[in-house]
């Protein structure tokens, strides 16, 4: 090696010593322990004690038992054989429709393509139940369709729809499945169908190749691992879904309703323990499955690809445009029956306008308190949930220390994301509320000194943070990756203190993502049922688990009132968002 080169790498490697032993470095260290600890003892100590529950009963090892029992009662292990027929037939339907729908707004001249476009993540804005209520009212005993559509059949032909198309059972909840995993099909497809060269085209046509043999040879290749990986999406969201088959399932039992009669109903904690780890068990290969996927796709479209250029075809675009019209009418379908449900005194009875359903005049319970508290929740979660996982990120992807442990903590940091929400609450009930652990092969024990979270507030946001942090965290890793990597060596070098970069530098750079990041923590944390189900307290009742008391009681009207609060505020924090990451583009472009 020449002398100047060995110079210059031998006076960079004992900078680079000298900034691990200096109190930047050491700082730097701890944050990652801390970061590792906190990982470990929020996803995976309270795993290790839902897998111990399984296995032990009455504090006896039984080790398969519980798992035997569960295959060999029929009427347990046919709730597997539904879950599994309700994520197959919602992942096929999904696709196919989501597929349709980007490939339309991608590849074709549709009008109207920004409109269609926001009116197909409407979904995302809602909790699952608020479909099953919708159905209810379009397809359920007294249901739009029932006494009009339905009714005219029966009274003219003699056929009785309403008792073929039974809303209650799989036909609901596929439907609701559907609507439900709809807009994250989309919007992967519409990244993959965006990332085209349409030089491959070009030399199709060349070659005097057809629409359909272009579509096959090129466009389906193009776009398989996005495919595979949104199928994956579909396939999970479905399987662990409780919201759906809580509202439409009737007597069709599926896995997630399972854990919630054994736990809540029967409180036989061993088998809601089982069922949870059955229940991980497809979410962590399609995890797997997916992570190889995402490796496999590469880098998208090179800097040399020339974007996809649409050509001009009437009776293409026409078909398409019918085709996103009758999605946005479904769509449309299922709010207005919200809507109609809400501001209609008693459905079909009484169809005068009233605001008591919003006012939550004639229902027994909390009223607006649940909304309050679920702003409350959504609003903490997103604050401290982007400080944390931003600050996780920053500190595993750019510092320059302790390799090994920065990759551990990045497996933990995805791990969520293969671990469902109904598993990650009933996880936390084992833990938390546990006052104490024995200390193997001993006689002795130690306090748990979380156990003074349960019942609490944080244990929600900590549940919704842990429920939501690997989506986040791969945004932040995704923003931190685009960032200039000189920033952290030319800042050592100047003895500058990390955090000053981080705060002065890439706070600010990363500001859209961080938006972002904030934004989908409310969203979700507004929306979902699954992970904080088994964790409220009777003062702190969250919306979502409203909803849900309200259908059982029967307050159908009260429960769509509460659904659409969650639909309209979910709505104005997107839009806010918006409208701030619009603000922050262009004041850095007017400062460039």
């Amino acid at each position: 090696m020449p002398a100047a080169p060995k110079m210059a790498t031998e006076q960079l490697t004992k900078q680079h010593n000298k900034q691990n032993n200096s109190k930047d470095g050491i700082l730097q260290k701890l944050l990652i322990i801390l970061l590792i600890i906190g990982l470990v003892v929020s996803i995976v100590f309270p795993f290790i004690e839902l897998i111990s529950r399984a296995v032990f009963s009455n504090g006896q090892f039984v080790g398969l038992k519980n798992f035997i029992e569960y295959f060999s009662k029929p009427y347990l292990f046919q709730s597997m054989t539904n879950t599994i027929t309700i994520s197959v037939s919602t992942t096929a339907i999904s696709l196919t429709l989501a597929f349709l729908y980007a490939y339309a707004l991608s590849r074709t001249g549709v009008r109207m393509k920004k409109m269609f476009t926001y009116i197909g993540l409407i979904p995302l804005f809602a909790p699952t139940m608020m479909h099953g209520i919708a159905l209810a009212y379009l397809f359920g005993n007294n249901g739009l369709f029932t006494t009009g559509f339905f009714g005219f059949f029966e009274e003219t032909f003699g056929w009785d729809l309403a008792t073929s198309f039974d809303i209650y059972g799989p036909i609901g909840i596929i439907i609701s499945e559907v609507v439900y995993t709809f807009p994250q099909a989309f919007l992967i497809l519409t990244v993959a169908l965006a990332l085209t060269d349409n030089k491959m085209y070009e030399a199709a046509d060349t070659l005097g190749a057809g629409t359909f043999r272009k579509f096959m040879t090129i466009t389906i290749p193009e776009v398989k691992y996005a495919l595979i990986s949104a199928g994956f999406v579909c396939f999970t969201l479905s399987f662990t879904d409780f919201g759906a088959p809580k509202v439409v399932g009737g007597q069709y039992n599926v896995l997630a309703t399972d854990i919630y009669k054994q736990v809540i109903g029967q409180q036989n904690f061993s088998m809601g323990a089982t069922i949870g780890i059955i229940l991980t068990v497809p979410a962590v290969i399609a995890f797997i499955v997916d992570r190889i996927v995402q490796r496999k796709q590469g880098g998208g479209a090179s800097a040399k690809a020339v974007a996809y250029r649409i050509k001009p075809n009437k009776f293409r675009d026409r078909l398409f445009t019918v085709y996103c019209a009758m999605i946005a009418l479904a769509v449309f379908l299922l709010m207005g029956a919200i809507i109609l449900a809400v501001f209609t005194t008693f459905w079909p009875y009484d169809l005068s306008f009233t605001l008591d359903h919003l006012l939550f005049k004639n229902t027994a319970g909390d009223g607006l308190q649940p909304y309050w508290n679920s702003l409350m929740v959504s609003a903490i979660t997103a604050v401290v949930g982007t400080i944390v996982t931003f600050g996780g990120a920053y500190l595993i992807e750019k510092s320059r220390m302790m390799k090994v442990s920065r990759g551990i903590a990045y497996f933990l940091s995805i791990l969520p994301l293969a671990i469902p929400g109904l598993v990650i609450g009933i996880a936390y009930v084992f833990f938390f509320n546990k006052r104490g652990f024995g200390l193997p092969f001993t006689d002795l024990g130690v306090l748990n000194p979380l156990h003074f979270l349960y019942g609490t507030i944080f244990i929600l946001v900590l549940a919704n943070i842990v429920h939501f942090y690997s989506v986040t965290f791969m945004t932040a890793n995704t923003a931190l990756k685009k960032l200039d990597p000189d920033f952290e060596p030319v800042s050592e070098s100047m003895a500058v203190p990390f955090y000053k970069t981080f705060t002065r530098v890439t706070l600010p750079l990363s500001m859209p993502a961080i938006l972002e990041m904030a934004m989908y923590y409310f969203v979700n944390s507004m929306t979902t049922i699954s992970a904080v189900i088994f964790l409220y307290s009777a003062d702190l009742k969250l919306a979502s688990i409203a909803i849900v008391n309200m259908n059982d009681a029967g307050n159908l009207a009260s429960a769509a009132a509460m659904a659409l609060l969650i639909v309209v505020t979910n709505i104005v924090v997107r839009v806010l968002y918006e409208v701030a990451v619009k603000l922050i583009r262009k004041r850095t472009n007017a400062y460039s």
